[in-house]
């Protein structure tokens, strides 16, 4: 059976989670459509936005998953990637702190989905 290779974020505003993202990111959109924009974040391996849905997310919906972001390196890697997001304006809303995995924050795209950053396992 394949492993999953399709992790697809809800947005309410495509072009502005795409801007979000590729700068973040400072990645390309492997194609950008009006409701689905894919990102390739490894061989064969897609980080998406999807707003198919939109109109049925409630902004006051709690964002119970996370996408990830594993860092390699010391802790001090982590602490640069926070300093240069806050730099840009991301909510961060866990600062960093260490936890029983290492060094982590909490940043949120415009629609509150949450990303953390966190060392390699």
């Amino acid at each position: 059976m394949p492993a999953p290779n399709l992790f697809l974020v809800y947005v309410s505003d495509v072009e502005r989670a795409t801007a979000f993202y590729s700068d973040l990111f400072d990645a390309e959109p492997v194609v950008t459509t009006p409701r689905y924009v894919p990102f390739e974040v490894a061989p064969g391996v897609l980080f998406a936005l999807w707003s198919g849905r939109a109109d049925r997310l409630a902004p006051g919906t709690p964002r119970t998953s996370e996408v990830g972001l594993m860092v390699p390196g010391p802790p001090a890697a982590i602490d640069e990637i926070h300093a240069a997001w806050a730099a840009k304006g991301v909510t961060v809303v866990e600062e960093p702190h260490d936890e029983v995995f290492g060094r982590t924050f909490v940043a949120a795209d415009p629609d509150g989905n949450l990303i953390r950053v966190s060392p390699v396992d």
